[in-house]
């Protein structure tokens, strides 16, 4: 069964979705026949990787400048998804977080769907929310890939390169046709989507419905059980 998540690495509901989702999954009995795969989803595309504004605004004032709310309502939000994070083990510092276009990091997650997409999406999270990393900085991001499994000389061809562009466009393009407007977005085997870091115990209980009501496959032939022109384990019948 595929699980494909859109979700974008300066997303902080997105890395709380990440781990209910892997908790979830550590709890699901049918894991091990799960394949995870991660899709690009910009939440503002036209973002600079300015360290900071002109101003010297705090992270607080660009939130509330961005949703239009006041200095109290955008310092009670950033200490509300602190918290939530905590409850899942993440140790956020939302005051560290940079401006950062992402363009570039989700092509070098595409480069690590070769088998570390998970473990390079952590790490370009981790860097983000609680180092305070600038993950739209390209040596930032050869760092940060190397130390997750990629081979840094790889990564920075990629970056130089503009290869897997057309992925992460691709991804987004599919987004848009799938009524996604919003991340973390979980998709399941092509049937069910979940919307949002729902709890765990939600998202477990989707994986289930889904390995649930996959279908078998229907086969269709004329009443002699597809024997007569087909090879088996005791050979051909010519």
């Amino acid at each position: 069964m595929k699980v494909e998540i859109w979700s974008d690495v300066v997303c902080p509901w997105c890395y709380i979705g990440k781990r209910r989702f892997e908790a979830a999954l550590a709890r699901f009995a049918h894991r091990d026949a799960v394949e995870v795969v991660w899709r690009s989803f910009e939440l503002d595309p036209t973002a600079t990787s300015a360290l900071f504004p002109g101003d010297g605004a705090t992270y607080v004032e660009r939130l509330a400048a961005k949703y239009g709310m006041s200095s109290e309502q955008a310092r009670q939000a950033v200490e509300s998804t602190t918290a939530t994070a905590a409850g899942v083990g993440l140790d956020f510092h939302m005051d560290r977080a940079l401006a950062a276009n992402t363009f570039d990091a989700h092509r070098v997650i595409h480069l690590a769907a070769r088998g570390v997409q998970a473990q390079v999406t952590e790490r370009l999270m981790h860097a983000h929310f609680v180092e305070g990393a600038a993950v739209g900085d390209w040596a930032t991001l050869v760092g940060l890939a190397s130390e997750a499994g990629l081979e840094g000389a790889e990564v920075e061809r990629v970056l130089q390169s503009g290869e897997y562009a057309d992925a992460v466009r691709a991804d987004e393009a599919e987004a848009a046709a799938l009524g996604i407007r919003g991340v973390p977005f979980f998709v399941l085997d092509r049937r069910y989507g979940v919307s949002g870091a729902q709890p765990t115990e939600h998202l477990l209980a989707a994986l289930e419905q889904a390995w649930a009501e996959r279908e078998p496959v229907r086969v269709v032939n004329d009443g002699s059980g597809g024997t007569r022109e087909a090879c088996g384990p005791d050979g051909c019948p010519i």
